[in-house]
């Protein structure tokens, strides 16, 4: 209980901003209808309660899982058990991941089903399986994790060429949206696990993290396959906007809950029933130690639920609400302005940054503090989310303009960043891109995309994901700059082996 009540804090300072900054919008530029304000405030309640809940599960349940699974893994010394665990396990959790599914539906729901939610959720999660496989192989063989993402990236620019514009937005928001709350928790476990069982105990550290980032490149390689291969038709979207709103207050959330029940039961049931395989088969936990796993899991279903729930029957449709609504009136500024300040809280909110955050600050003992991370990913993601807005106002600037410079810098940074540095940076890309950004973020872009003249909802409308997954790339990076610098050693090296210490 009193864990619970420490996360229910730390929690409820996340969510209190973007709770504030849309009640101050309401009273002033984008007035609400009272029963879309009272879906608000209630999703906001369900969403400090079911990611407190959500936190504690994954404390005792989901990362223990990761963790006993990649220890287990890595004790057989064969690359091609290494392979195909990293294949299952891979492919099982990305096509139940709930934020997977949320890109899915609206891309399904915008296209009006040429490009099916099933469709979206098998490829990304067959490039999920691939690239998580790649990643266990990686670490497994000590290859340097810039020197695989240079070659990824490459592959990924040459992709790129031959992608359509919109395709190239839903492929790397795909990227974004599958490293969600379910997916990180349990990829950063399993990356601890493989690398903990190193003997040089540095390259254990640095190779904590990298492996959410190797795993994110699978989705964008295979849905732009998919583009090349299957040749669409040029495509358009629409919201359909319609401002005539339900005035039920608790229907929405009613008719949510058991579609997103069962989406979270079907997220960890593989995850349960792999842990009750290896545990008959190679854990053989006591039965105090199982039940607590057991226990975290119901959490953990417990909390998604609500915080779910909370997301989408409260805070999404008020996003597309709110941002239709800026885009209306004669001054663009104010969108650009509120965007940035929504990508600057809303990060606070993600569940998988906690779990991030606190793995960083325990990995470096101390060295690398949350708040400096948490400081450091809500200023990208504010600049994120605001090149965004300014990519669906002005008609000439298009997604690549960012993504390849961005990319371009990002993967030359690694070069020179302490090596640390570069998995917390990659992992965070994915990490940042979680429940909050796939509902809040892209509903209020989409929002805008709609009420912009010229601007249509599919090429402009997705992408958002995509760029607040990519500039923490380059802001953590700087942040391991600064640390190199300020410990004063001179040598990556050095600055590499202090940081592990």
């Amino acid at each position: 209980m009193n864990i619970l009540i420490e996360k229910i804090k730390e929690v409820l300072f996340s969510v209190l901003p973007i709770t504030i900054i849309v009640l101050i919008l309401h009273f002033t530029l984008t007035p609400l209808a009272m029963p879309q304000l009272m879906r608000f405030i209630l999703g906001a309640v369900l969403i400090v309660i079911g990611l407190s809940i959500f936190l504690v599960g994954v404390d005792i349940g989901i990362s223990p899982i990761g963790h006993l699974m990649g220890s287990t893994i890595m004790k057989t010394n064969k690359l091609l058990v290494v392979g195909v665990a990293g294949i299952l396990l891979g492919f099982f959790i990305s096509i139940a991941e709930p934020d997977l599914h949320i890109l899915a539906g609206q891309v399904d729901f915008v296209t009006a089903g040429v490009i099916s939610k099933l469709s979206i959720i098998v490829v990304v999660s067959i490039g999920i399986a691939l690239m998580l496989s790649l990643g266990l192989i990686r670490i497994a063989y000590n290859i340097p994790l810039y020197k695989v993402l240079t070659v990824l990236y490459f592959i990924i620019f040459i992709l790129s060429l031959f992608t359509s514009p919109e395709f190239l937005a839903i492929s790397f928001d795909a990227s974004g949206a599958t490293t969600g709350a379910l997916t990180v928790p349990f990829i950063l476990a399993l990356a601890f696990g493989v690398s903990a069982l190193k003997k040089d105990s540095k390259a254990s550290e640095k190779d904590s993290f990298g492996l959410v980032a190797v795993t994110s490149t699978g989705a964008i390689i295979t849905v732009m396959i998919m583009n090349i291969f299957f040749k669409t038709n040029e495509l358009s979207g629409s919201l359909k906007y319609n401002v005539s709103e339900s005035v039920s207050i608790l229907n929405p959330f009613i008719q949510k809950i058991p579609v997103i029940a069962g989406e979270i039961a079907l997220a960890l049931l593989p995850i349960l029933i792999l842990l009750l395989l290896f545990q008959k088969g190679s854990f053989h936990l006591t039965s105090k130690s199982l039940r607590k796993i057991l226990k975290g899991i119901f959490y953990t279903f417990l909390g998604l639920v609500l915080f779910l729930v909370g997301v989408n029957a409260g805070f999404m449709d008020v996003g597309s609400v709110v941002g239709y609504s800026l885009a209306s009136l004669d001054n663009n500024f104010y969108v650009i302005l509120v965007g940035f300040i929504l990508g600057l809280v809303t990060i606070l909110a993600e569940p998988a940054v906690h779990v991030l955050t606190h793995q960083i600050e325990d990995v470096t003992s101390g060295y690398v503090k949350t708040k400096v991370v948490l400081l450091a990913l809500s200023i990208g993601v504010g600049f994120a989310v605001a090149l965004s807005m300014i990519r669906i106002i002005v008609p000439n600037v298009q997604l690549w303009h960012y993504l390849l410079p961005g990319y371009l810098i990002a993967i030359i940074m690694s070069y020179l960043t302490p090596k640390l540095f570069v998995g917390i940076a990659f992992d965070s890309g994915g990490v940042a891109s979680g429940p909050m950004t796939a509902t809040f973020i892209l509903a209020f872009a989409q929002g805008v995309a709609e009420a912009v003249e010229g601007a249509d909802v599919l090429r402009e409308g997705f992408g958002v994901i995509s760029m607040v997954a990519l500039t923490p790339l380059i802001t953590l990076q700087i942040l391991g700059l600064i640390f190199k610098l300020k410990s004063g050693k001179g040598g990556m090296e050095n600055d590499d082996r202090q940081l592990g210490s």
